[in-house]
């Protein structure tokens, strides 16, 4: 295997283990709490990675890790909570989808990189993958709803392109940089968990296991290594893995949860796959991204919850 293929691979294994949650919120943790999920996904994961690397931000890097942790977590979670809430039929999947979308243009702004026909096909098929994939008949739309999805995949959106902007500071790993920007995010919805749901539900045995497997495996590890392959991929072939996790939440709801599999949603898992291999196709592998080292050296979910058959990020 390439060492492409291997970052490509290692990277993918983050939307897929985001396809999981959903089966895992709605089988193992207490219901309607989305924003004491996302606390609980956020700010242990966080503060574990601070705890084993034992480093924190200096300098500008205290803004730059909130901003990054708010786009990245905070703001994120909640909005696209909001947008599940409100979008049935995984319409909220469909709007979340068009984040693609967004990068292209944001590392246009940001990076310098300059939009390709291919990026721009690739991003719209990748979507309409997806909405073959997740998207019911009949199903509604609501204006809140639509914003917030489009708020919280333009929130992720940003936080992708300024993590590669960015880059870490020199010493600092991906570990590091993982534990600083979920700390911030965790600490962000902290307050606004405890004033929208009140104080957290009572939980089992069944409740804490899934609360664990979110926070570690499902957040720590998959974050870490997210962020790991931004550095060393471009925005725009990072961001169209993305379509693995309405993918892989759709097999595992067919699996594990007796839903449906028509030809329809084969199709559509056909087309978002082949839009996601395609977007890692080119001509040449970007280069790691360097230490940021100053201003003028910057070469760089909640959770999802799609109702009748979505992903969690």
């Amino acid at each position: 295997m390439s060492r492409k293929a291997a970052v490509v691979a290692l990277t993918a294994l983050a939307p897929i283990s985001w396809g999981s949650t959903y089966f895992v919120t709605t089988e193992f943790l207490p219901p309607d709490r989305p924003l004491f999920t996302g606390l609980m996904r956020a700010l242990p994961a966080g503060l574990l990675l601070l705890a084993l690397t034992r480093k924190l931000p200096a300098g500008a890097w205290w803004g730059k890790a909130a901003a990054l942790g708010a786009l990245n977590i905070g703001a994120f979670f909640p909005l696209l909570f909001l947008a599940a809430y409100r979008l049935p039929g995984g319409v909220a999947a469909v709007v979340g989808s068009v984040g693609p979308l967004f990068v292209v243009g944001l590392a246009a702004l940001f990076l310098g990189d300059r939009p390709t026909v291919k990026s721009l096909l690739t991003a719209i098929t990748a979507a309409f993958g997806v909405s073959l994939v997740v998207l019911k008949a009949g199903a509604a739309l609501d204006a809140v709803g639509v914003i917030a999805g489009l708020l919280s995949a333009l929130s992720m959106s940003a936080g992708t392109v300024l993590t590669k902007r960015w880059g870490r500071p020199e010493g600092v790993g991906a570990l590091a940089l993982t534990g600083w920007q979920l700390t911030a995010g965790g600490l962000i919805i902290l307050p606004i968990a405890f004033l929208i749901e009140g104080a957290p539900p009572a939980m089992n045995a069944t409740n804490l296991a899934g609360y664990a497997y979110l926070a570690f495996g499902n957040t720590a590890v998959s974050y870490f290594l997210w962020f790991r392959g931004i550095e060393r991929m471009s925005a725009s072939s990072a961001t169209l893995l993305g379509p693995l996790s309405p993918i892989t939440a759709a097999v595992i709801g067919w699996a594990a949860l007796g839903q449906a599999l028509g030809p329809v949603q084969l199709a559509g898992m056909v087309i978002a796959f082949g839009a996601t291999l395609v977007g890692q196709m080119g001509p040449r592998t970007p280069k790691k991204t360097e230490p940021f080292t100053s201003p003028e050296e910057t070469p760089q979910e909640v959770s999802m919850d799609l109702k009748g058959g979505g992903v969690r990020r």
